[in-house]
């Protein structure tokens, strides 16, 4: 089969390799859709540590079942589905309690790791267990399922957060996932969202898809903004989805006392945390990592347009122009948000 595959950090080549062999609980995925994550951005040039190469990378796609392992009895062949990056073992203490996304076991879809490793979606097929499988409807296009990995990262994000109906919350970083954060959190009750971000057509499109207030970072003075929206209180909620110091502070320091942080961001390995802020304010922290469990929710969420991914979706190109997509992407090219490959 064809495959794009990360030869070395910043080299991306299309290369034959044998078709993925498939286990009795296992299915065999003809992708039609893949989108290049961020993550994959940021792993293109090795600055995670988390793909390394040789690799296949991409997780978040749609296809449809090829073929079946022999345990398998709730797909069929000419299916159409999408997958969770995430393949965790179902046994653990964690899988146990329902906490899929912190299996013991876990191994991430085109992510190399050391343990980790296990090629991904960038190619025409790609092997995966059937527990992480959902059927698709029809009415799904093959790109919008691409986008439930990240709908399902948003959702689970806003889910773990306390939100109260009525709640006014803050969005730092308005890239793919703080736009889906953004209609996740009108949806769970939100009154007020405020965005913020640096780029002004993203910016643009959070004010389209439910933010009231947006917000530009380096121009407005953002705590006094809030401030200003919150009767001079701060907001009840913020989450951060950049993963740096600057994000997380400008985060915090929009909140009233007793507020809660969610923290999806993951760019910087390490960060520097206001202790006294958070400790003398009361301020209750939440880490959300991936997803777990969300995917049919997610799924019926985008099939009645209740979250719209179609505004975020830049371009749908063939695999075999991924490498001059991840240049691009990864030169930061204006106007570019998600890209969908299709094998």
């Amino acid at each position: 089969m064809k495959a794009l595959m990360l030869k070395e950090y910043k080299r991306l080549e299309m290369t034959e390799m044998p078709e993925p062999q498939i286990g009795p609980d296992d299915l065999l995925v003809q992708v039609k859709a893949c989108g290049i994550c961020g993550s994959d951005i940021h792993g293109f040039d090795g600055s995670t540590g988390r793909r390394v190469p040789p690799l296949v990378m991409g997780h978040e796609a749609s296809g449809v079942v090829w073929k079946t392992g022999d345990n398998v009895a709730k797909f069929h062949a000419g299916e159409r589905v999408t997958f969770d990056s995430t393949v965790y073992c179902g046994k653990c203490f964690f899988c146990t309690r329902g906490e899929v996304n912190l299996c013991d076991n876990r191994q991430v879809l085109g992510v190399s790791p050391g343990e980790y490793r296990r090629h991904g979606a960038f190619a025409e097929y790609v092997a995966v267990p059937q527990h992480i499988t959902y059927p698709i409807p029809d009415a799904l296009s093959f790109e919008h399922a691409a986008m439930i990995e990240a709908v399902s990262v948003a959702v689970h994000a806003v889910g773990v957060t306390p939100v109260k109906l009525g709640d006014t919350a803050v969005v730092v970083g308005t890239g793919m996932i703080g736009l889906l954060v953004v209609q996740a959190l009108r949806l769970s009750g939100c009154a007020r969202v405020i965005a913020v971000d640096i780029d002004e057509r993203r910016l643009h499109l959070a004010g389209e898809l439910g933010a009231e207030i947006c917000l530009n970072g380096g121009k407005a003075d953002v705590l006094k903004a809030v401030r200003d929206y919150t009767s001079g209180r701060g907001a009840d909620v913020a989450v951060e989805v950049v993963g740096n110091t600057p994000a997380l502070q400008t985060a915090l320091a929009s909140l009233r006392k007793g507020g809660i942080l969610t923290l999806i961001g993951n760019l910087s390995p390490k960060v520097e945390l206001p202790l006294q802020s958070v400790v003398t304010r009361q301020i209750r922290v939440f880490g959300s990592c991936a997803s777990s469990g969300e995917y049919p929710v997610c799924i019926d969420l985008l099939a009645r347009k209740a979250i719209r991914v179609d505004p975020l979706i830049s371009a749908v190109a063939p695999l075999t122009e991924g490498a001059s997509w991840f240049q691009r992407l990864y030169g930061g090219e204006p106007n570019l948000m998600k890209v969908i490959l299709a094998p």
